[in-house]
């Protein structure tokens, strides 16, 4: 059952310490954490801070509380003043008054796109849950948004670093008190001396550029490993971005005999024709799918994120 604003504040504002909260599911089974109420402070203070957010804003999010999104933007609100303005849960989103920060996913930013009076009432757009398409990403510069991409998880309560949707190297920089530093996987390590955690090791492979920037390339636990070539769907999910224009897929490796495993393609929806366009758009033959499998529906966590699904042919 979905967890109203209500019933978030009253949890806020309880003598407990910690806030319950629910991991998304997209790299693992969801589970449930406690998260210290003063970590949250913590990084409800950096994105204000870093957006200018004080008692004379306005907020909002069409998102749910359920999420840690949902919660941050209610905490945000709390730590700074600002005034939280409730929007419908909902990927048909509708801003009718102007707005200093709007929290969204990649799912509700076709409807901000089509209202040409959004760019001029959103000052802020801050993108959470995945990535959005560079297509996507060009077509908000065009039409005037200052957005932004963030890379955060649960655990560290929301973005510990922000990309600017108009650069398409799309390098991350740090929020205020957080820098980087990589393991030997050349996975991100998130130093924060202001939280409880401090430092903390993720399975995500980074090219760091510095102990403030760096350009995410994938997950090193979903790394392809294919004749000792190794690919990151995630980086392979933007290649193929405009061979697929408004399709939803995703890709993952599946075993093979020869390779050990190979790249396969996962297509909601007719793949009549997608073999042709890739080639016309890849340029390197061994980034291309050694399959390409329909299915009706994508898998997806409970807040709509894809899930990549190795077991697809078993």
């Amino acid at each position: 059952m979905a967890e109203t604003l209500k019933e978030f504040l009253a949890e806020w504002h309880s003598g407990s310490d910690v806030v319950l909260a629910h991991t998304s599911g997209s790299t693992g089974t969801p589970k449930e954490i406690r998260l210290l109420k003063s970590d949250m402070a913590q990084s409800a203070a950096a994105t204000c801070r870093f957006f200018g957010i004080g008692p004379w804003s306005v907020i909002a999010a069409p998102l749910s509380v359920s999420y840690i999104a949902g919660k941050m933007m209610a905490v945000r609100a709390e730590v700074s003043g600002a005034r939280l303005l409730e929007l419908p849960v909902s990927n048909e989103v509708k801003v009718t008054e102007p707005v200093d920060l709007l929290a969204v996913v990649p799912s509700q930013l076709p409807s901000l796109l089509t209202d040409p009076e959004a760019p001029a009432l959103v000052r802020n757009l801050l993108i959470g849950g995945a990535a959005p398409s560079a297509q996507v990403c060009r077509q908000l510069t065009e039409d005037g948004f200052r957005a932004f991409i963030s890379y955060g998880m649960t655990e560290t309560c929301s973005q510990v670093a922000l990309a600017s949707a108009a650069d398409p190297e799309r390098v991350f920089m740090a929020m205020p008190d957080v820098t980087f530093a990589t393991d030997s996987r050349a996975c991100l390590t998130v130093i924060a001396p202001k939280f409880s955690f401090k430092a903390l090791q993720t399975n995500d492979v980074v090219e760091l550029l510095d102990e403030r920037r760096f350009r995410w390339r994938g997950r090193a636990d979903g790394v392809i490993n294919s004749g000792a070539l190794k690919f990151f769907p995630e980086e392979l999910e933007a290649l193929y971005a405009p061979a697929l224009a408004g399709r939803e897929y995703y890709v993952v490796g599946v075993p093979d005999e020869k390779w050990g495993q190979v790249i396969c393609l996962v297509v909601e929806g007719c793949t009549l024709g997608i073999a042709e366009r890739l080639e016309d758009v890849v340029t390197d033959r061994r980034r291309l799918p050694k399959h390409i499998v329909s299915v009706r529906t994508l898998p997806r966590t409970s807040n709509g994120k894809i899930r990549r699904l190795s077991e697809i042919f078993s």
